[in-house]
């Protein structure tokens, strides 16, 4: 889904202080990125198995003149803009990642797919994998912080990039706990002072962006339970553990004990995604399993989750009496966006596309690794529209049918050329 991108704005806008912000794209880099974002699309892969998206993206920055290094994991990238033009005296480590000086501003993206098919119809650029699409948007992200680094890098050739930038290609992001902390464990942060991000958001359209200050995304863990008992005859449930009704009750009672142990606006839900048991309708079974996850908006009742998810579910099993096993997966805490960097987003944006461009957008029960990054340094990630506007489409995330309009991939490079250049202009 494409439309005519705009024709793109003066290089000389004005900005607080007479501030000139250079860096805007050239129709040749808008129609680059476009087939990039495009043969991402039809090439999906997912975490930690990314690795024609990585070669991708590395020999384009290559070809700019830049030094992205593999990380650690196989997968996924980091890669300096600028490394020579930051403070005098910082010098590089090993990976050709500078030290020292004032701490960068980082421009994250996530590269992996989702594990569904691609349903679209009538797009050249459908998914070419069986059972892998590119359904969340990450296609997009990458695509957006590729061309912000390729626009920075010739700005760096001009003389006009004042400080360095950090370009992080994180893999795995659809895989709990996430790839953030992998790509954390590799130094991507090391230099770092601030971090942004985005995420596509079907209900905005392309051309805006939603911001908010404090929680934007909610904790999401996995929850993993098994349920065992001798097993009988439908006939006789009084002489044997009735493991179907034991199942039924902790699918429905649980989230309602839990909803009772908590501050009902930490926002904390159980919503379950899978339940088996049973093969004949006159046995009862020995053995059930029973998956969800669990979602909550603030980090106190995160933190406590895994103990009330556990006594919930041990009181209503022990009821029923049947035998229990837990397996809670932490995945990953709210994205909490910070205020500073938030309005560095905001000035951004304000300067790129105007003040009418920006909404506040509510907390999102969604998942973001993202989140991992902010509990090293502040940072924020804002809702980049992906709508195409006047379309009043609502094709959501995470299915199979979902698309963009691809003149959001020109307003995400804006919005981090443009926030780089104000960090370093302001020193934020």
């Amino acid at each position: 889904m494409s439309r005519e991108p705009d024709a793109g704005l003066p290089g000389d806008a004005e900005l607080p202080g007479d501030y000139a912000l250079p860096g805007t794209l050239s129709d040749a880099l808008r129609t680059e990125l476009i087939a990039f974002r495009r043969d991402l699309h039809m090439h999906p892969e997912l975490g930690n198995q990314e690795f024609r998206t990585t070669a991708a993206l590395k020999a384009r920055l290559e070809a700019a003149g830049l030094h992205p290094q593999v990380l650690s994991t196989g997968t996924g990238l980091v890669c300096d803009v600028g490394a020579e033009a930051g403070v005098r005296g910082a010098g590089q480590d090993g990976g050709g990642r500078r030290t020292g000086g004032r701490p960068m501003l980082a421009i994250r993206a996530d590269i992996d797919a989702l594990p569904i098919p691609d349903t679209k119809t009538g797009v050249p650029y459908r998914s070419t994998v069986p059972d892998r699409a590119h359904a969340c948007g990450h296609d997009v992200h990458t695509t957006a912080v590729l061309g912000a680094g390729l626009v920075l890098a010739e700005l760096d050739r001009q003389g006009l990039l004042p400080q360095p930038v950090r370009l992080i290609f994180q893999p795995a992001e659809e895989v709990l706990p996430g790839g953030a902390a992998d790509a954390i464990e590799s130094g991507v942060l090391d230099g770092v002072g601030r971090i942004i991000a985005v995420h596509c958001d079907p209900r905005v359209d392309a051309g805006r962006i939603g911001l908010r200050v404090g929680p934007i995304t909610s904790a999401c863990d996995r929850l993993e339970i098994t349920l065992d008992g001798p097993g009988g005859h439908t006939a006789r449930p009084h002489l044997t553990t009735d493991l179907v009704t034991a199942a039924a009750k902790i699918v429905t009672e649980v989230p309602a004990l839990l909803s009772r142990r908590v501050d009902t606006r930490s926002g904390l839900a159980l919503t379950w995604g899978r339940i088996e048991s049973g093969h004949a309708c006159n046995v009862i079974p020995q053995h059930a399993e029973l998956a969800g996850t669990v979602r909550c908006l603030d980090l106190p009742a995160w933190r406590e989750a895994p103990d009330l998810v556990h006594a919930a579910v041990d009181e209503i099993a022990t009821l029923h009496r049947a035998k229990s096993q837990i397996n809670y997966i932490r995945g990953v805490p709210p994205v909490v966006n910070d205020p500073v960097v938030t309005e560095l987003l905001r000035d951004a944006h304000a300067a790129r596309r105007g003040a009418l461009a920006i909404e506040d957008t509510e907390q999102s029960l969604g998942g973001e690794d993202f989140s991992w990054y902010l509990e090293h340094v502040p940072g924020a990630m804002a809702r980049l529209g992906v709508r195409a506007p006047g379309s009043g489409s609502r094709l959501d995330l995470h299915r199979g049918d979902f698309d963009v309009d691809e003149a959001a991939i020109t307003v995400g490079v804006e919005l981090f050329t443009a926030a780089a250049l104000l960090d370093a202009a302001h020193g934020r």
